[in-house]
């Protein structure tokens, strides 16, 4: 099994993101490209490391990643239209 893994370049690096699973916002210290297999077969993940405003550092799949702002704006914009009938 390779213990490899290599660093990805992301767009989002050292912004704020919000993690869509937890709800978590942090910046976005690095995109790492991670075996996260604990078994003979590999099994490779982007993950996204983030930091949270404490400076704990938590993992999540690159794919659960937006700008921290982004939520904010779609609610604002989803409350503009009102209730949907």
């Amino acid at each position: 099994m390779s213990e490899q893994y290599g660093y990805v370049p992301h767009r989002l690096l050292h912004r704020r993101v919000r993690d869509i699973a937890s709800g978590t916002e942090g910046e976005l210290m690095a995109v790492v490209n991670e075996n996260v297999s604990d078994t003979g077969a590999e099994q490779w993940m982007r993950l996204a490391y983030i930091r949270d405003p404490s400076g704990l550092e938590f993992t999540t799949a690159v794919g659960n990643i937006v700008p921290a702002d982004y939520i904010d704006a779609l609610e604002a914009c989803l409350n503009r239209r009102g209730p949907s009938n």
